[in-house]
């Protein structure tokens, strides 16, 4: 077995350029390196990126020669983007909703949106004269803003609409960076790599994160995954089940281990890989709860990077 390429994803959790503070922030700067050079990722696309100059300020201290390209960024000024090895290709923002998807109401004004509220981004690299094409995509988070950007309310029914204003833009965002991924698969997912890597902000079981999938059936762990279908062409599957129990899990909310980022392949990538080809990696983050600024000047993330490592296999 040759590995190709080690593909990875990381939340790295509002990494801003502080007005003050440079102490904080070269510890957090410290603690991403350091788990970044320990994966040694090839390509790691990344979220929660502030300033370009931020992320610059990372790249400086992992060492070597780095490619990097980020989105536009939503409306507090993050945005998902990607760091490579590999020089970057075919990069394209993704944000309009598909065709006959009508915009979503996000909140009690009934303004419609029909663009993701974080554009997602393409990119193609090449290693041992393969391409693959890596989508990196942060869908709207469940931690619910209210008016006013307050984090929590006693008012239960606002709280009912704003969860289903998130819901259904979670969702509506999955099905557009579907839409894109079903372009890039034309069909032929048994002989392109295609994977889209991020932070869906929900679980494997969840109707958002199954939306990106495509067609049901041959899910990873059942019979039909070694059993070629029709479907097989258009399908992603998500890598999770290759996770080692024990490590699968990417935040923990409220003292519960969840894992909402992921790492979703191809067939010409999923059915190279066996367990731990796909694993999980740093410090186990703190428990978080509903306001995601009281870990303001911590060091690391409050996510755990995934890290898929795809081999050439007879």
């Amino acid at each position: 077995m040759v590995t190709v390429v080690v593909l990875g994803t990381w939340n790295l959790e509002n990494l801003f350029r502080p007005d003050g503070g440079a102490q904080a922030y070269d510890a957090k700067l410290a603690a991403l390196a350091s788990t970044i050079t320990t994966l040694s990722p090839d390509v790691l696309a990344v979220q929660e990126v502030g300033q370009p100059e931020a992320l610059a300020d990372l790249v400086a201290r992992l060492g070597g020669e780095w490619h990097t390209e980020l989105a536009a960024p939503d409306g507090r000024g993050i945005r998902v983007g990607f760091i490579s090895r590999l020089p970057l290709a075919g990069v394209e923002q993704v944000a309009d909703f598909p065709d006959k998807l009508r915009p979503v109401q996000v909140d009690d004004t009934g303004a419609p949106v029909s663009t993701m509220g974080r554009p997602a981004l393409h990119v193609r690299v090449e290693a041992a004269g393969r391409a693959f094409d890596l989508v990196s995509c942060h869908l709207k988070s469940k931690l619910l803003t209210f008016p006013g950007g307050r984090f929590s309310t006693s008012d239960e029914g606002l709280r009912a609409r704003y969860a289903v204003y998130a819901l259904n833009r979670r969702a509506a965002e999955a099905a557009t960076v579907r839409d894109y991924a079903t372009r890039l698969l034309d069909g032929q997912g048994d002989q392109r790599a295609v994977l889209v890597l991020g932070d869906l902000n929900d679980e494997p079981e969840a109707a958002t994160t199954q939306i990106l999938l495509g067609p049901p059936g041959s899910e990873i762990g059942t019979g039909g995954f070694t059993q070629p279908d029709q479907g097989d062409g258009q399908r992603l599957w998500n890598l999770a089940p290759l996770i080692p129990a024990e490590q699968r899990y990417s935040r923990i909310y409220q003292g519960r281990r969840e894992l909402i980022d992921h790492i979703l392949a191809s067939g010409a990538v999923a059915r190279t890989l066996t367990e731990g080809d796909v694993t999980s990696g740093g410090a186990t983050p703190a428990s978080i709860g509903d306001n995601p600024h009281a870990r303001a000047d911590q060091p690391g993330s409050d996510h755990r990077p995934l890290v898929v490592e795809v081999a050439d296999r007879p």
